[in-house]
């Protein structure tokens, strides 16, 4: 393995510089072993889920915020959740943590790392390693100011007069920025804003120190490692600098160097970018990410609750597949970014995304637009808190009825293959923050609120809640799917068209070709009826159909139709504890009126 480390290294700076990081790097291993983990046979299954969240998004009186954080996901969300998505808590200028000063110390505002390491008895981590750039405060940055030739090439200056027509712009702010040092002005490659300064990989010890980071969140106990931002990564004038071959090598390095001395560690790449772009940060299915975001899916359930019809999210989930039984997707519906709208691009067209734009703004939320190299700038991003994307804030609609779409429209995307990760401000039913938004200039603030926790305690107390209700709602989603081997990440998955406006996928069981659930999902606001073929769909099984999420009371029979209520989920499975009857109308669940 080490030779593979060496090849990626050559690859990427040529045969001597190549092989001098080499040995650089087979030092460093050999001096940070001894620190890390003893690895694990631990592999994803069916009760993986991740938790996203701020290390500050839940504030007690006299308690650092990460302790007052650990203190309620141990109270309220263990045994739901496996693992914690701690977005950066290290020193940062900006950005809400993504612009790190110091990539080891934990900013003493939030706690430290013995607060961390709370978390670390009941669930497992995720940490950033937020690869692209530092801040403009960071040391590194500081000793590149006053010209220390150490650090004289970790950033990229471009000569005056460069043509940077061809890259790509994740943002409408300026790609270069000024700085003074002693040898005189530099222009500075700054990709998302003028205190985020791009890294130069170009150079081997930035690499070096990168892996020696990324070690060093192992060695506290991490076993996801989220690369931010990673398909900017590398940059060569000329280029569109995005996906190029030295990024993808860069990736398939950490992936070797974790499979050195942390097999346990999932590797996970956030690439906000067009859905097959995405996935090609799987690699082979062996070499590079463990876990690829499935960024177009937040848009394309929206865009199906928003049309009553299922048809696009249907067609593309019958793409999907993993490469490798090494990989799985990563499956969300909100973040503590916006919902992106440049994966689905390709699969809907731009009067349909020019329609959840329109939607959005219509329901109080706010948009976000990139420059573009060939044209007039573009939405990339619609910032809006995911229950109220689903549904206005300001209209008649009853709270029940607001929370059934919600609810299924989360059971969509825990029924599809792959790891679920549940936005905090989901999972306690949080509506949007415009206030937030508005009084600090940033579109991300409508979803980013702080909560103070004894209120937010009370609330979830409060059965007449619309926070109670979400959270008991979808910790019943998260429980039962977690006892069925049927939504393992690997589990075989079928998407069927049985209904323009219900999205059914079928999960069958890899340990067991005779174990399955059959996932319907309403989108609209009319109830659907439909005919389906129990008995191809769980070939062997002679017994009623039960439906999961309401087994006292939902019963079907083989040739029986299926009835679906507004916005309403069934999750069906053979229940072999009775035998087949004749009995039983179309299948419903509670909430039909019957």
């Amino acid at each position: 393995m080490m030779d593979s480390l060496a090849q990626h290294l050559v690859a990427l700076y040529g045969r001597l510089r190549g092989r001098a990081a080499s040995r650089e790097l087979g030092r460093l291993i050999r001096e940070l072993r001894p620190r890390l983990p003893l690895p694990s046979p631990r592999r994803l299954n069916e009760r993986d889920v991740l938790l996203i969240v701020y290390p500050d998004m839940v504030r007690e009186p006299g308690s650092p915020p990460l302790r007052a954080l650990a203190g309620f996901c141990v109270r309220r969300l263990a045994g739901a959740f496996s693992t914690i998505h701690v977005l950066p808590f290290f020193s940062s200028s900006s950005d809400d943590g993504f612009s790190v000063i110091d990539y080891r110390e934990v900013d003493p505002v939030l706690g430290g790392w013995e607060d961390v390491a709370r978390l670390r008895m009941k669930f497992r981590l995720m940490i950033d390693v937020v690869a692209n750039h530092v801040s403009t405060e960071s040391r590194w940055f500081r000793e590149f100011l006053r010209d220390d030739p150490r650090y004289r090439t970790y950033f990229i200056v471009v000569p005056e007069g460069s043509d940077v027509s061809r890259v790509v712009r994740p943002r409408s702010l300026p790609l270069l920025t000024r700085f003074e040092t002693p040898s005189g002005g530099k222009l500075v490659w700054t990709t998302f804003s003028r205190d985020q300064v791009d890294l130069n990989y170009a150079d081997p010890a930035v690499l070096l120190e990168m892996v020696d980071t990324l070690l060093f969140y192992v060695s506290k106990g991490a076993e996801f490692i989220r690369l931010d931002a990673v398909a900017y990564l590398w940059k060569e004038l000329g280029t569109r600098c995005i996906h190029l071959p030295q990024t993808h090598r860069v990736v398939q390095l950490l992936r070797s160097v974790l499979e050195v001395v942390a097999p346990q560690v999932s590797l996970v790449t956030e690439t906000n970018v067009p859905h097959e772009e995405n996935i090609s940060y799987f690699g082979n299915g062996m070499n590079e990410s463990h876990l690829v975001y499935n960024f177009a899916l937040p848009l394309l359930i929206l865009h199906a609750f928003h049309a009553g019809n299922a048809g696009k999210l249907s067609q593309w989930a019958t793409t999907l597949a993993a490469p490798s039984p090494h990989t799985t997707f990563l499956n969300f519906l909100a973040s503590h970014d916006g919902i992106g709208i440049n994966a689905g691009r390709g699969i809907l067209d731009e009067s349909e995304i020019n329609s959840l734009v329109e939607r959005v703004l219509a329901h109080g939320g706010l948009v976000s637009y990139k420059d573009n190299p060939d044209g007039p700038a573009s939405p990339y991003e619609l910032n809006i808190n995911y229950f109220d994307a689903l549904s206005n804030p300001a209209g008649s609609e009853s709270d029940t009825v607001r929370t059934a779409r919600f609810t299924t429209a989360h059971a969509i995307m825990l029924a599809l293959a792959g790891v679920p990760a549940v936005y905090f401000h989901s999972i306690v039913g949080s509506s949007g923050w415009r206030e937030g938004a508005d009084r600090s200039g940033s579109n991300r603030a409508i979803n980013r609120e702080r909560l103070e926790l004894r209120t937010l305690e009370a609330q979830l107390d409060d059965p007449d809640s619309r926070r109670a209700r979400v959270y008991h709602q979808l910790m019943r989603l998260l429980d039962i799917r977690a006892g069925h081997r049927c939504f393992h990440p690997g589990a075989a998955q079928r998407i069927l068209l049985l209904d323009p406006s219900v999205f059914a996928v079928l999960r069958t069981s890899s340990d067991d070709a005779q174990k399955s659930v059959l996932c319907v999902h309403n989108v609209s606001g009319e109830p659907r009826t439909m005919q389906w073929n129990a008995r191809e769909l769980f070939p062997g099984n002679t017994f009623e159909v039960i439906d999961l999420l309401a087994p006292h009371l939902t019963t079907a029979s083989a040739g029986k139709p299926l009835r679906l209520e507004p916005y309403q989920s069934l999750w069906l499975k053979p229940d072999n504890s009775h035998p087949q009857s004749d009995r039983g109308q179309a299948v419903s669940s509670p909430g039909d009126g019957r």
